[in-house]
């Protein structure tokens, strides 16, 4: 058992680069949390091509439920002392992913954003949610 993260060897994640098992210490160390963050990243750069009378409505909320992904995971993990914060906080997370994709839906349907960039951004999302659903149900203290 990993003293430090409270996590035996087969409930390690392996690293984005090297996929061998490394300890988990800090919700920076889940892959979830990196993957979120990338992505986060391509939201806001997404929200550029908004007009401005946008910047307070749906960009905002859209940059807004990009970000409570992440949040939400780094929370969640500092509050990780029963499985089922821990859980509630993903499955806060996973809602937030579920929220991006409504965002860019209505972001094409405005035509504020490219379908192909927005079909691109939701699948990740999408992935990404499926993988905080993983989490969430494996997740042992």
């Amino acid at each position: 058992m990993d003293v430090g993260s409270g996590k035996t060897e087969e409930q390690r994640e392996p690293t984005a680069s090297s996929k061998s098992p490394r300890p988990i210490r800090h919700f920076r160390d889940l892959i979830v949390y990196q993957k979120g963050l990338q992505q986060a990243l391509r939201v806001y750069q997404c929200c550029r091509s908004f007009p401005a009378r946008e910047r307070f409505a749906l960009e905002l909320q859209m940059k807004r439920a990009a970000a409570s992904v992440i949040l939400n995971i780094a929370e969640g993990y500092g509050r990780k002392e029963t499985e089922k914060e821990f859980q509630q906080f993903l499955r806060t997370a996973l809602g937030s992913c579920n929220e991006v994709v409504a965002c860019l839906d209505l972001a094409v349907a405005l035509g504020y954003v490219e379908k192909s960039i927005a079909e691109s951004l939701a699948e990740e999302y999408e992935r990404l949610g499926k993988q905080i659903w993983c989490l969430s149900k494996k997740w042992k203290r």
